[in-house]
């Protein structure tokens, strides 16, 4: 095997099992631009209005096949009964490696306050989707006869299921999600049936709450996420504090999450060999205009050793429709 060719397939392995490419929709911190349904199929229909979504999110300008996704989401409640309906359309590319998926959710929503003022209300939620990965070796360079590598571009189509519940209390939230919950043999294997990899289920936890004093037009929200990938026992958590502020036209709110790898990787160095943990900076800013959401998101890897110190750029459009006109008493802008 040439030394190029080595680094080809090393740099797809890697890429593989480190991004978040191959397991159905990225996991990354637009959840924050007031898109839980993204990772959450129990928040389908859990706000006053319906909602319409549109990411795209562009990572390392200038260079390659850099990572970039764009998704289109909407969420809405079947008309005033507990039940909402929710879909999601997305397409990802990571280098040689891209899917485009789409998903369908169900979610129920159950009141336990006495009345609508008081928000204590349970949901559950269940999305069904369909991902067609590929892997194109096309442009891949070896000479003669290798079984990493086929020389055509590979596709394979999967289904899965996510699941998940929320829970709100007045201000307070809470969400617990299973991605991928079924096992999909061979999906991510080449060809000859190499680095075959079947488990992507992933269990994401989430909390906050949301503080304001009373008569302000300041909020603050701090939160939580932790995530952990069963195949590959990684975890990360995720560090989030936002700001709203009230104004005529609607909303201005902002904020930073930081994300950190609770699992570290090994490189060499003039020293000999050292580690470090994935650790990202995102901060956000958006605005609430009547019914329409603009948001921005910048994330920065903060590591010693990155393949580019570019960041990744995201941008969020959203338009918010057939609103009803009763509104919980509480501080809680995901329903409000």
């Amino acid at each position: 095997m040439t030394f190029k060719k080595f680094c080809i397939v090393a740099f797809t392995v890697v890429i593989a099992q480190f991004s978040e490419a191959q397991e159905g929709l990225p996991i990354y911190s637009d959840y924050l631009t007031d898109n839980y349904y993204l990772i959450h199929p129990s928040m389908a229909g859990v706000a006053n209005c319906a909602k319409l979504r549109l990411t795209a999110r562009k990572q390392w300008f200038g260079q390659d096949n850099a990572p970039a996704l764009q998704t289109f989401s909407i969420n809405s409640r079947i008309g005033d009964s507990p039940s909402a309906v929710g879909a999601i359309v997305y397409n990802d590319k990571n280098g040689y490696h891209s899917q485009t998926g789409a998903y369908l959710t169900y979610a129920h929503h159950i009141m336990f306050s006495r009345n609508e003022i008081d928000l204590n209300m349970l949901s559950f939620g269940i999305s069904a989707g369909a991902i067609q990965y590929k892997l194109d070796e096309t442009t891949f360079v070896y000479e003669g006869y290798d079984p990493l590598i086929s020389g055509v571009q590979q596709s394979a189509t999967n289904f899965n299921i996510d699941f998940g519940f929320s829970y709100h209390l007045i201000n307070f939230y809470a969400h617990a999600t299973v991605k991928n919950v079924l096992n999909n043999d061979g999906v991510n294997a080449n060809a000859n049936g190499i680095f075959k990899f079947d488990n992507l289920r992933t269990f994401l936890f989430s909390a906050g709450n949301v503080f304001r004093k009373f008569g302000s037009e300041w909020s603050y929200e701090p939160s939580l996420l932790f995530l952990y990938r069963d195949g590959t026992k990684e975890s990360s958590i995720d560090i989030n504090g936002k700001v709203y502020k009230d104004m005529d036209f609607g909303k201005l709110w902002g904020g930073i999450s930081y994300r950190r790898s609770l699992d570290g990787a090994e490189f060499a160095n003039n020293a000999g060999v050292s580690s470090q943990k994935l650790q990202y900076f995102t901060p956000f800013v958006g605005v609430d205009y009547k019914n329409l959401v603009f948001a921005y998101t910048y994330s920065y890897q903060a590591n010693s050793v990155v393949f580019n110190n570019g960041g990744f750029h995201q941008l969020t459009l959203g338009y918010n429709f057939n609103c009803r006109k009763m509104h919980f008493d509480c501080v809680c802008p995901a329903i409000n």
